[in-house]
C-alpha cells in the first residue's frame, strides 16, 4: 500500500506539473503580454473632433494640432535631467510629480506626461527624444474657437480623470472628454472611435516598422460635425447689450423650439480653457464667487418670475371658468386680503380693469382677484391648489425641461401637499399663498421656462422642448424634440391675452420695447429681491424682467431677459428684448440712440454697492 502510494504522487506530481508548464508556455498570454509591452509600441489614432456651427452654417469650433509627451514609467531609464527640464521648461519638482502621478496610475500603460506642447516646445524636444527611453510624443488636436461668445453652451474639453475611465473603459488616461455644455451632451457623436496602430521596437527601443505586418491595426471611425440651433451673431449682440451686467437672455423659435441664443453674463472667452494654461484659468473663474462667470443664469438661476407669471395665471382662471375675458375688477392702489393684509398696486384709486387692462397695466389687484376665484372655486382649497399647480406645469415649469444641455435647475411650482407641509394644522386657502398671483410666493422659475413659456403661448397652447442642436452630420435630432407638448389650456384662451400683451407695447408697461414695422407682444416684471442678512430678511434692488414674442401672426423668435438689480421691466430688460428681435428680425437695428444706451449702460456701481455697515453673512 504505501509503495502504491509513492508510485500514485510521483506520477501526480507529475502530472501537475506538465499541466501548469503547457499553460505557462502554450495556453497563457501573460508571458506573451509582457515582452509585448516590451518590444510593442501601441498608439492611439484619434480622429479629428467634430466641428461645431451655428444655426446659418458659420464655424463657431473648430480644431488645432497639439502634442502630448507621454511616459511609460516601466520604461524610464536614467536621463539628463537638467537638460530635459530645460527642454521643456519644467522645474525638477514638477518632474518627480508627474513621473510619481504615471506609476500612480499604471507602471506599464502609457499616460500624459505634459500635455499640449507647443509647436516650438515640440520641435526642440523631437530631436533629443530618442535618449529618454519611456517618453514619447503623441499628437493630438485641441479646441480652437472663433467666437469669443458661447462658452456658456459650447462647453470645454479636458482630460479624463479616475472618476471618467472607471465609468467608461473606452477611455485610456490623458485623453480628453467633453465637460459642460454641448461638448458633454455629444461626447460620442463629437470624439468618433480612435483606432489602433501597433509598431515593433528593438532592444534600444527604437521603431522598426509595424507589428505583424499591420494586421491588427484599427482605423479610427470619424467623427461628427455638429450644427447648433443658436445664431452665433446674435449671441454675440447680447452679450454686449449685457456687458457691464448680470443678466440673462434666452431666445426661441416657436415654431421649433430651437434655441436661438443663451447668453449669460458676466462671461468668458471659450479660448481661456484651452492649452496648457486650462488649468490655471478655471480655477481663477470657479474662484470669481461676485461676478460667477460659471454659472449659467439663463439655466441655472432660480429667481421668481414677477409680473410675466400673470400671464398664466390668466389663461388658468379662464380655462377654469373663473373669469371671462370681460370680468371687472376695482382696483384702488391695491387689494386688501385676509384681515388686514395689503398687496399694492400701480392703478390709482378707482381704476376698474378687464383682462385686457389688467395685462397692459400689470394690475396686483385684478390678479389677486383672479387667482382667488381660481383656488375659491373648488369647496377645498387643496383641490384648488392642486389643479392650479397641474395647470402651471403643463407649461413646463416647476421641472428639467428636457434640453439637450448637463446644466439647469427645476424652478419650483408649489402644491397642496408643500402647503399642509408649512401649515400643519392644514389651515390655509387662497390668501395664504396670494403672493403666487403676481409671480412672487413660493413660485420660482428659470429664464429659459420664461421664455419656453412665452414660446407656449406665441403658439396658442402647445411647445417644443428647447434644444441646441438643429442637426447632425449624418443622424437626426432626438424625437422628443420634433413632437409638440400641449398645455392643459384649450387654444380658444390664448387670443385675449395676447391682445393683451400686443397692448403692454402699445400703450401699456412697455412702450420702449415698440420695434417700427413689427407687432411684439409683450409682459413686463419687477422682480422683488430679498436675502437674509444676520437671519434678517433684506430687500434689495428689484429685478428687471421682460417676456416678449414677435411678430403677433406667424411668430419667429420668443424671448426673455432677465437683468439682475436692474430696478423695474421697462427700464433694462424691455428695451434689450426689442433690440435682440429687431436684430433677428431685421437683422440691423435702426434704433441706434437705443442700442448705445444699452451697451454702454452699466449697473456695476450697483452690485458695489454695500448691502449692510456692519459686518454680515449672507442666507441664502
Amino acid at each position: 500500500m504505501r509503495k502504491n502510494l509513492l508510485y500514485i504522487l510521483v506520477i501526480g506530481s507529475g502530472v501537475i506539473f506538465s499541466i501548469r508548464l503547457f499553460s505557462l508556455q502554450v495556453s497563457s498570454s501573460d508571458y506573451e503580454s509582457m515582452s509585448l509591452q516590451n518590444s510593442v509600441l501601441r498608439e492611439y489614432i484619434y480622429p479629428e473632433r467634430g466641428y461645431i456651427y451655428d444655426r446659418n452654417g458659420k464655424l463657431i469650433v473648430e480644431n488645432q494640432p497639439t502634442y502630448d509627451l507621454m511616459v511609460v514609467p516601466r520604461q524610464l531609464r536614467k536621463i539628463d535631467t537638467i537638460e530635459f527640464c530645460n527642454l521643456l521648461k519644467i522645474t525638477k519638482t514638477t518632474l518627480r510629480k508627474k513621473i510619481k502621478e504615471a506609476k500612480t496610475y499604471s507602471t506599464r500603460k502609457p499616460s500624459v506626461f505634459l500635455a499640449q506642447l507647443s509647436k516650438s516646445d515640440y520641435a526642440a524636444l523631437q530631436e533629443k527624444l530618442w535618449k529618454y527611453h519611456g517618453f514619447y510624443v503623441q499628437k493630438r488636436a485641441a479646441r480652437k474657437y472663433n467666437s469669443y461668445s458661447a462658452s456658456n453652451i459650447l462647453g470645454y474639453i479636458s482630460e479624463v480623470n479616475r472618476f471618467d475611465i472607471s465609468k467608461d473603459p473606452y477611455y485610456q488616461s490623458g485623453e480628453l472628454i467633453g465637460r459642460q455644455g454641448v461638448e458633454k451632451t455629444y461626447e460620442k457623436i463629437l470624439r468618433g472611435v480612435k483606432g489602433v496602430r501597433y509598431s515593433q521596437r528593438d532592444k534600444f527601443n527604437r521603431v522598426i516598422g509595424p507589428y505583424q505586418k499591420g494586421e491588427l491595426d484599427t482605423l479610427p471611425t470619424q467623427a461628427q460635425n455638429l450644427y447648433l440651433t443658436i445664431d452665433i451673431a446674435l449671441q454675440e449682440y447680447g452679450e454686449k447689450l449685457l456687458q457691464n451686467k448680470r443678466g440673462g437672455i434666452i431666445a426661441i423659435e416657436p415654431a421649433t423650439g430651437e434655441i436661438l441664443m443663451n447668453v449669460s453674463t458676466p462671461t468668458y472667452s471659450p479660448n481661456l480653457l484651452v492649452g496648457r494654461e486650462r488649468s490655471k484659468n478655471f480655477v481663477l473663474l470657479k474662484n470669481d464667487t461676485l461676478n460667477r462667470p460659471l454659472f449659467d443664469r439663463g439655466l441655472q438661476g432660480q429667481y421668481p418670475p414677477g409680473s410675466p407669471f400673470k400671464l398664466v395665471n390668466a389663461l388658468v382662471a379662464l380655462q377654469e371658468k373663473a373669469i371671462t375675458p370681460r370680468f371687472r375688477v376695482l382696483c384702488n392702489e391695491g387689494h386688501y386680503y385676509g384681515r388686514n393684509d395689503f398687496m399694492k398696486c400701480h392703478c390709482s384709486i378707482g381704476t376698474r380693469n378687464r383682462l385686457n387692462s389688467g395685462i397692459y397695466n400689470s394690475c396686483n389687484t385684478y390678479f389677486a382677484t383672479v387667482y382667488r376665484k381660481t383656488i375659491d372655486g373648488y369647496d377645498d382649497p387643496k383641490k384648488g391648489m392642486n389643479v392650479w399647480s397641474d395647470h402651471v406645469k403643463s407649461f413646463g415649469m416647476g421641472n428639467f425641461l428636457g434640453y439637450d444641455h448637463p446644466t439647469g435647475q427645476k424652478g419650483f411650482i408649489p402644491n397642496a401637499a408643500y402647503y399642509d407641509y408649512w401649515y400643519p394644522n392644514q389651515r390655509w386657502a387662497a390668501t395664504t399663498s396670494i403672493s403666487n398671483a403676481i409671480g412672487q410666493g413660493e413660485v420660482l422659475t428659470t429664464p429659459v421656462q420664461l421664455a419656453n413659456m412665452t414660446a407656449t403661448i406665441a403658439n396658442r397652447g402647445y411647445y417644443y422642448k428647447p434644444h441646441f442642436v438643429k442637426r447632425f452630420e449624418r443622424d437626426s435630432i432626438a424625437k422628443k424634440f420634433r413632437e409638440r407638448n400641449y398645455t392643459t389650456i384649450d387654444s380658444i384662451h390664448f387670443e385675449p391675452v395676447i391682445e393683451g400683451m400686443a397692448n403692454v407695447v402699445k400703450w401699456g408697461t412697455a412702450r420702449v420695447a415698440r420695434v417700427p414695422g413689427i407687432e411684439v407682444c409683450g409682459k413686463t416684471g419687477t422682480v422683488e429681491n430679498f436675502v437674509k442678512i444676520n437671519g434678517e430678511r433684506v430687500q434689495l434692488t428689484d429685478h428687471s424682467m421682460f417676456v416678449a414674442f414677435a411678430p403677433r401672426e406667424n411668430p419667429k423668435i420668443a424671448v426673455a431677459v432677465f437683468v439682475e438689480n436692474g430696478y423695474w421691466g421697462g427700464r433694462w430688460a424691455a428695451p434689450i428684448a426689442s433690440l435682440v428681435i429687431e436684430k433677428y428680425l431685421k437683422e440691423n437695428v435702426r434704433r441706434t440712440y437705443l442700442e448705445n444706451r444699452m451697451i454702454n449702460g452699466s449697473l456695476l456701481d450697483e452690485y458695489l454697492k454695500p448691502l449692510s455697515d456692519k459686518p454680515f453673512q449672507i442666507n441664502e
